[in-house]
């Protein structure tokens, strides 16, 4: 009586590997020894040994039997559903072949074709500073995907239209199986009939032309918060197009851009801008009006100020994002000259120059 095959043994592995430390195992040992790769006489048998191993390990249910029943039980006799050896074995010549591809097909991991959710979308904002500072609602008008309100997505005209492809009986796939030296073995392609669906329309809805969308342009209204900054992205859940045969929405994807603006100037969290003040203001100090984001507001400067000082008002700047700090104002002074004097206007900065003793270039000014 033969001695029974001890699949774990076969591959390496233990009684407690994952799916996918047999995976591993697989892809190792049949590299090693696939017939077109290993000319040893015994590489043949042994790479039959592996493949048989993995097809047992690698399917839940087949592995509980093996378990519970050793490998003699009828359940393993006959081959391996799903796994295409010829197709292997014309690949394996040009050392072209996809392991992973090999594995997915050995375990029945095709099926179906997967439907698709629905696309997702981008859409650019430009938004004002004091909208990325204080936070706005806006209200976008996006061309989109929806599905269907006619069919409800199905693409048919009536749901009596939707057939259970005869082709596949509703699988999405075809199988067909073949006798090779090495045992039996199936095929699994898509459905050609029904395209991997398992089911067909045989009247299209008149509305969708049988897509199951329909183009529209939507208003979604989002909130920007506040302390968005250039490239915030903020994401609204179900606004993309409409899922294929009724399958969820994608999701719209904003992206924030901050326009210039024509008086503060943003770094990070932080704004800054320049005013100019008189030279009565800089010489003798007191309170100038400066801007900021929420209006003017005063600013006391010391008497003697000099043009490029720059003043911070704390709190004045943006919001950050993702905490409760805020920026502040800079403030940079410079001290304006006027193009144009009055009679005594020059009589009173001639009197000026006179009284402080200095005329021109200040002495020791360039060293």
């Amino acid at each position: 009586m033969p001695k029974e095959k001890d699949y774990y043994k076969i591959l390496g592995v233990s009684k407690n590997a994952s799916k996918e430390d047999v995976k591993a195992a697989y892809k190792k040992l049949a590299k090693q020894y696939h017939p077109d790769l290993n000319k040893s006489p015994d590489a043949a048998e042994k790479f039959k040994e592996i493949n048989e191993a993995a097809a047992v390990l690698g399917d839940e249910q087949k592995k509980a039997q093996y378990d519970q029943f050793g490998a003699a039980g009828a359940q393993f006799q006959g081959g391996f559903e799903g796994f295409d050896f010829s197709d292997f074995m014309s690949e394996a010549g040009g050392f072209g072949f996809d392991f992973d591809s090999i594995f997915d097909n050995l375990f029945g991991g095709r099926g179906q074709r997967r439907r698709q959710r629905g696309s997702d979308l981008r859409y650019d904002l430009e938004i004002e500073l004091e909208d990325a500072a204080f936070g706005a609602k806006k209200t976008l008008k996006i061309p989109r995907l929806e599905q269907c309100p006619k069919c409800e997505g199905t693409g048919a005209e009536s749901k009596s239209d939707i057939i259970i492809c005869d082709e596949c009986s509703g699988r999405g796939v075809s199988t067909r199986t073949q006798r090779t030296p090495f045992g039996l073995f199936s095929t699994t392609t898509t459905c050609r009939k029904c395209g991997g669906r398992g089911k067909y329309v045989k009247n299209k809805c008149p509305e969708c032309s049988g897509r199951g969308v329909a183009e529209k342009t939507r208003n979604i209204e989002i909130s920007i918060p506040k302390g968005a900054a250039d490239g915030t992205n903020l994401r609204v859940q179900g606004g993309g197009e409409a899922g294929e045969k009724g399958m969820p929405q994608g999701d719209l994807y904003i992206v924030i851009h901050v326009k210039p603006h024509g008086v503060f100037e943003r770094n990070g969290n932080d704004i800054y801008v320049k005013v100019p003040v008189s030279f009565a203001a800089a010489a003798l100090g007191g309170s100038i009006e400066v801007p900021t984001l929420k209006g003017n507001a005063s600013l006391k400067i010391p008497a003697g100020t000099q043009s490029g000082t720059i003043f911070r008002m704390k709190g004045l700047g943006i919001p950050d994002l993702h905490s409760h700090h805020t920026g502040d104002e800079h403030v940079e002074v410079y001290v304006g000259v006027p193009e144009k004097l009055t009679k005594k206007q020059r009589q009173l900065l001639e009197d000026f120059e006179k009284e402080s003793g200095k005329k021109g270039i200040i002495k020791g000014m360039f060293g």
